[in-house]
C-alpha cells in the first residue's frame, strides 16, 4: 500500500456481524465482517471489527483483530440451501443492532470505514459519526427482508437516495438488485463510486459519468463464498491508497479471482498474491 497507511491511527473499521452460517456436517463462522477483516489485515492494515456476535464458536482468528462485541444472546445464523431453481437463504437468529453510540471514540477517526450490514443491522446514523474518514459500503444488508419463518428475500431498499450520497465507495451485487437496470441507473447517478459485482462475468465500475467493465483471469472456481466481499476490502483498499477507482476495480476483481480457487478462510488473498494483482499487465 502506500504510506498513507502509517497506522498513526487505525486503518480499517469493519462495521456488521460476524454470523455463524450452517453447513453440511455444522457450523462455521462467516460474514461480510470476517472475510472484509482478513483481507484488509492481509493487505498490511490495522483493523477493528466492531460487531455483535454470540460468540458460541471460538475461532482464536478474531484474536487478530481489535473487537468491540455488544452483547447478544445468539449470533446471527444463516443457512444457504441450493436448489434447481437457486440459492435460498434462511435467518434463523438476528443479532443486537449497532447503534452510533456504540463506536469507541478512537475509531472515529479510522482512515476507512466498512459497514458491512447482513441482517439490517446498522442503523443509519452511524454514518455521521465519522467525519474525515473514507466511507464504504456493501449494502446487501440493508437490502433484505424476511419472513416469519426466516426466509429471506430481496427487500425494497426505499431509503437508498438518502444513504448513498453520503457514502464514498459502494459494491454491491447485480443479484442484490434482481438484475434491474433502472435501480443501478439510480444508484450510479448518485453514489460517487459504485461497482456491480456479476460473478463470473466481473465488475461494472461506475465513477464520475463513466463506466468500466473488468473481467476476471479464467480460473476454476472451487468456491464463491466470501469472494465478493474479498472484493469489496481490495476495492475499499486500494481506492483510498491510489483514489483510482479504475485502478482499485482492477486490482479487487484479480484478487477475488484468486480466492474462488480456495474454500473459506484459505480464500483470504496471500501475499504473492496480493503482488502479482498490484501489477498490471497492459
Amino acid at each position: 500500500m502506500t504510506s498513507e497507511f502509517d497506522h498513526n491511527t487505525l486503518d480499517y473499521l469493519m462495521v456488521g456481524h460476524l454470523t455463524i452460517d450452517r453447513i453440511p456436517g455444522g457450523n462455521t463462522l462467516g460474514g461480510t465482517a470476517l472475510y472484509s477483516a482478513l483481507t484488509a489485515r492481509a493487505l498490511g492494515l490495522t483493523v477493528a471489527i466492531l460487531t455483535s456476535w454470540g460468540e458460541e464458536l471460538d475461532f482464536g482468528i478474531l484474536n487478530k483483530f481489535e473487537l468491540k462485541n455488544i452483547k447478544t444472546s445468539r449470533s446471527t445464523t444463516f443457512e444457504n440451501i441450493s436448489t434447481d431453481s437457486g440459492r435460498l437463504q434462511r435467518i434463523y437468529h438476528a443479532a443486537s443492532k449497532i447503534t452510533p453510540d456504540q463506536i469507541p471514540g478512537d475509531w472515529r477517526m479510522a482512515k476507512i470505514v466498512h459497514l458491512g450490514p447482513v441482517a439490517q443491522e446498522i442503523e443509519y446514523g452511524v454514518i455521521e459519526k465519522f467525519n474525515s474518514s473514507f466511507i464504504a459500503a456493501t449494502p446487501q444488508g440493508w437490502m433484505r427482508e424476511w419472513d416469519q419463518d426466516g426466509w429471506v428475500s430481496r427487500g425494497d431498499w426505499g431509503g437508498f437516495g438518502d444513504i448513498l450520497p453520503k457514502i464514498d465507495a459502494v459494491v454491491i451485487s447485480v443479484e442484490d438488485v434482481g438484475g434491474d437496470e433502472g435501480i443501478l441507473a439510480e444508484m450510479a447517478s448518485i453514489c460517487p463510486a459504485l461497482a456491480v459485482t456479476e460473478g463470473a462475468q466481473g465488475v461494472r465500475m461506475y465513477w464520475n459519468g463513466d463506466v468500466r467493465r473488468f473481467k476476471p483471469p479464467e480460473v476454476e472456481a472451487l468456491d464463491t463464498v466470501g469472494a465478493g466481499d474479498i472484493f469489496a476490502s481490495a476495492l475499499f483498499c486500494r481506492m483510498f491508497a491510489t483514489r483510482d477507482p479504475w485502478e482499485a476495480a482492477r486490482f479487487a476483481t484479480s484478487l477475488a479471482a484468486y480466492s474462488v480457487t480456495r474454500r473459506g478462510i484459505l480464500s483470504i488473498p496471500t501475499e504473492s498474491e496480493i503482488k502479482a494483482s498490484m501489477v498490471e499487465v497492459l
